[in-house]
């Protein structure tokens, strides 16, 4: 993995641990587990995130029920087959485990990435300017992560404006957020979405375009 890979997609979390590891996968002998994690937000809620961890990590820290962790790695995508469908499940891949700082946020992402499709732009009954849009983040081996994120306000209206192949950076926090779905039956069920909430963005052709005019 080059620099630039290691540096476009970015994650810190802090939280406890809310469901015990459960195994994933295995790739080349190792043992891979996945951990819910509950990591608060600035007002009383929290949010619930999928973190996966490999055995050699977990070997080396606590992670029981109620333990407190704080992670560092990437946020991953990857397609799950339920069904006749494909269903994109996303998890933050943790690289590394690391001291407990009180003072750190206890939830930071940053992306590098490219928008592949079409910026979905709304309001809410209140008024408030929403905007998702989906991000392609360059990975190792010819690969790519997924990862749905949304804009609020003025950085709604900014991404709203930008198009398909755009290269942008953002930062901002990893979100879950439950939603209802109809299943075929006409029931519901509920679903956990995860999504990057956006604090910044910045366009980086544009920046590309400033530098080369000067």
């Amino acid at each position: 993995m080059n620099y630039e890979e290691m540096n476009n997609n970015r994650v810190t979390l802090t939280g406890k641990v809310a469901e015990e590891a459960t195994f994933s996968h295995e790739v080349f002998g190792e043992g891979f587990y996945e951990i819910k994690l509950e990591v608060p937000r600035l007002s009383a809620q929290t949010d619930l995130l999928p973190i996966t961890v490999s055995e050699r990590l977990l070997a080396l820290h606590d992670a029981s029920l109620g333990s407190t962790l704080t992670v560092v790695g990437q946020f991953r995508s990857y397609n799950k087959i339920e069904g006749e469908r494909s269903r994109l499940m996303l998890t933050v891949f943790v690289r590394d485990i690391i001291e407990f700082d009180e003072d750190l946020n206890p939830n930071m992402i940053e992306l590098e990435g490219y928008i592949c499709k079409s910026p979905l732009y709304r309001t809410t009954p209140f008024k408030r300017e929403i905007c998702d849009l989906l991000l392609a983040v360059n990975r190792a081996y010819n690969k790519s992560d997924y990862i749905p994120c949304i804009a609020w306000g003025r950085n709604a209206r900014f991404v709203n404006g930008l198009g398909i192949g755009e290269r942008v950076s953002v930062s901002g926090r990893i979100q879950s957020r439950e939603y209802q779905k109809m299943q075929e039956d006409g029931s519901y069920q509920t679903k956990t979405a995860y999504e990057v909430s956006i604090s910044r963005v910045t366009a980086l052709s544009m920046e590309e375009e400033v530098r080369k005019a000067n």
